[in-house]
């Protein structure tokens, strides 16, 4: 008896499209970027702890950053 090859009568086209385009990508690199920094302003070198730079602007570059990556990841 010859053997018969069998196929699933369901076969689909799987279609290997990315999820990401080059451009979230990008985007996804700059607010990367901002995220760091936003740690670098954080981290700072000598002077008051509680100074404008650390408290107020450093956090608010990464909270920036968090959502300019958001936006990168829901961009169409």
């Amino acid at each position: 008896m010859a053997l018969e090859k069998k196929t699933s009568p369901n076969t689909k086209d799987v279609n290997s499209e990315l999820v990401f385009t080059k451009k979230n990508y990008q985007l996804l690199i700059i607010a990367i970027a901002i995220v760091a920094l936003g740690f670098i302003l954080m981290m700072g070198t000598e002077g008051d702890i509680y100074d404008f730079r650390r408290t107020l602007l450093a956090p608010l570059v990464v909270l920036f950053g968090f959502a300019f990556g958001i936006f990168a990841i829901l961009k169409k």
